[in-house]
């Protein structure tokens, strides 16, 4: 049956396994094809998923899904595993409120083993469940699949050193899409692949090996040459080094390769891995051809593709940090910046392209990126570490000992700060304000439109101390900034309403609806500005002029800006009552900003209601 929709029978991965082999390749025409239908509605993370289309179905149709454990990496390729594990329906509402994540999630389903959205985790997490299993005295394979660019990682290096000696009975695919750095295989590495991954082999070697241990210079030499033979066509000797047994590389795309060396492996003890090659945006023209701008994507058409340069819209965050870095860089030669692996995202294209001799992407590393920049800072250099929210969390460590401790001049550009939308939680910006306020030496600010921004970056280039300037994802209140590097006074609010009996002390991204609500409620509405150093006297005085202060924040309520409101009102022993509106203590799932905001009760209305329900508790 040619034409027969083998996709839409497949409801779950026994379905899969119970397929020909043969109809494999067409079943992979037919979820390509889903996906580019599918994403090209919803938005989503396109390449990628393209990319791992025949690696996703051979993994299910050799392994016993669920019960061999299928982890994934960061989770931008987990698409098709969501439609083969079924959520095939579930994919028309992918990354809305209400629907599925856009990453494996484990209370999703039993088949997303890890929940997962940082890269770096999997062999981690695959090696925990392999001992799991062996401790248990349970029979099951765990695999993990992770690309190129997580592997730059230490934290996945530090995992293979330990699984290599851990005597566990795992898999580690690396998926390597880069096509410069591996090129494709042909015949004799597909046939070398399943050679290698055989069980006459690999018994064959063993035995040898035992034979060999009571002679060790002749087993030294009979490493040696295998080690030759292999390296001749293949670049294991890495991981073999680490105590895996390295197969490949074979095509990521060719099933008739993947499956018969899945099964191979399947059945060897022992840290196994497989290096495939993959090609990001495989199957559809325009994301081959420009895998990085079809990576995310929002709606597009596919016939057409997604429409660039019309221009015309406000500035994002992103924009303005991107023109002040090349515009400061122009004025002060000392300034370099720096980037773990989000140079587009972060906005830093411009920059590396005018300055590529002070611009550094330091890969998927951001513990590295937080010292290196210490280390340039200790020479006299003024490093702007341009990061993400979310993932400056796994730099904490070396924010605090590296940078802070020694009161370094680091500079760092906080992209995302506050909750960004269909990604979820594994990429809201929630917590920053919480784990930098209570570090010394650190000077964070939050602007309240674009224009702010930029003067704020200026403010903290110019500081001998640390500093944050923290940012919310998109764009502002459409402020056009000026083309100045003019600075603003350190821990200096702004009165931006004067209002009567209630003040509303607003940071950052909440500033606008803290102003609306100013004008609905007659309030007073201040600007922050600063998290720390927080300007104590302005907060006297609102405390000394109003009945009830209002601290109101896009961050963890716990720990976070209102909290330091809070310490000074002690301090300066004022008695007049302080309510703190934030971010509730719970992991916010994914959904569009404004509807989230509106969820958690920091719009307009929702500020509104929280100040009078606190009113009438009160009286």
């Amino acid at each position: 049956m040619p034409h027969q929709n083998l996709l839409e029978a497949i409801n779950n991965p026994a379905d899969l396994r119970r397929l020909d082999r043969r109809d494999l390749p067409r079943l992979a025409d037919q979820l390509r094809g889903f996906l580019i239908d599918s994403v090209s509605k919803t938005g989503g993370h396109l390449s990628s998923n393209l990319g791992t289309v025949e690696l996703t179905i051979a993994l299910h149709y050799v392994f016993d899904t669920p019960h061999d454990r299928l982890v994934w990496d960061v989770g931008h390729q987990c698409y098709a595993h969501k439609v083969l594990t079924g959520r095939r329906t579930g994919m028309a509402r992918l990354r809305m409120h209400g629907g599925i994540s856009g990453f494996p999630k484990r209370s999703e389903s039993e088949y997303d083993t890890f929940g997962v959205g940082h890269s770096s985790t999997s062999i981690s997490a695959a090696l925990g469940m392999a001992l799991a299993a062996k401790q248990k005295g349970e029979e099951r394979r765990v695999v993990a699949v992770i690309g190129d660019g997580a592997m730059s990682a230490g934290m996945a290096f530090e995992a293979l050193n330990n699984a290599g000696v851990a005597d566990a009975d795992m898999l580690v695919i690396l998926n390597d899409n880069d096509m410069s750095i591996s090129p494709p295989v042909g015949a004799l590495n597909k046939y070398l692949a399943r050679l290698f991954s055989g069980r006459t082999f690999n018994a064959a070697r063993r035995g040898a090996e035992k034979v060999l241990e009571f002679a060790p210079p002749l087993l030294e030499l009979a490493r040696r040459a295998e080690e030759h033979v292999k390296g001749m066509i293949v670049p294991g000797t890495l991981f073999e080094e680490f105590g895996f047994n390295y197969i490949g590389p074979i095509d990521g795309h060719d099933l008739d390769a993947l499956v018969p060396t899945l099964e191979n492996l399947k059945n060897l003890k022992g840290p196994q891995f497989l290096h495939v090659i993959t090609r990001k945006g495989q199957g559809y023209k325009l994301a081959e051809a420009d895998p990085v701008l079809y990576h995310g994507v929002s709606k597009f058409h596919p016939a057409e593709g997604i429409q660039t340069g019309k221009g015309g819209g406000k500035l994002t965050y992103t924009q303005v940090f991107g023109d002040w870095l090349c515009d400061m860089a122009a004025a002060d030669p000392r300034l370099v910046g720096i980037t773990p692996a989000m140079g587009e995202g972060s906005g830093m294209v411009r920059f590396a392209s005018e300055y590529p001799g002070r611009y550094y992407d330091v890969g998927i590393a951001e513990q590295h990126a937080v010292t290196f920049a210490a280390g340039l800072a200790c020479e006299g250099l003024k490093p702007v570490v341009a990061i993400y929210s979310t993932f400056l969390q796994r730099a904490y460590d070396q924010l605090i000992h590296d940078v802070a401790l020694q009161n370094l001049p680091v500079v760092f550009a906080i992209d995302r700060g506050g909750l960004v939308g269909a990604d979820g939680p594994t990429h809201h910006g929630t917590f920053d304000l919480s784990y930098l306020a209570c570090i010394p030496n650190m000077v964070i600010m939050a602007p309240a439109d674009e224009a702010e921004c930029r003067q704020m970056l200026s403010t903290a280039f110019r500081l001998d101390c640390p500093s944050a300037v923290r940012y919310p994802r998109g764009g502002g209140t459409g402020t056009v900034p000026s083309t100045d590097l003019d600075s603003l006074p350190v821990g200096k609010g702004k009165v931006i309403r004067e209002g009567r009996g209630v003040a509303l002390l607003a940071y950052g991204s909440l500033v606008p609806a803290a102003l609306a609500t100013g004008e609905a409620l007659d309030a007073t509405v201040v600007n922050m500005r600063f998290v720390k150093p927080i300007d104590a006297e302005l907060v006297a005085q609102m405390a000394g002029n109003h009945s009830l202060l209002v601290s109101i924040e896009e961050n963890a309520v716990i720990g976070g800006a209102g909290t330091e409101i809070e310490r000074v009102l002690e301090e300066h022993r004022l008695a007049v009552p302080l309510l703190r509106l934030g971010l509730p203590d719970r992991f916010i799932d994914h959904g569009e900003q404004g509807q989230l905001l509106a969820e958690l009760g920091l719009d307009k209305d929702g500020i509104i209601s929280a100040v009078k329900a606190h009113q009438a508790h009160g009286k």
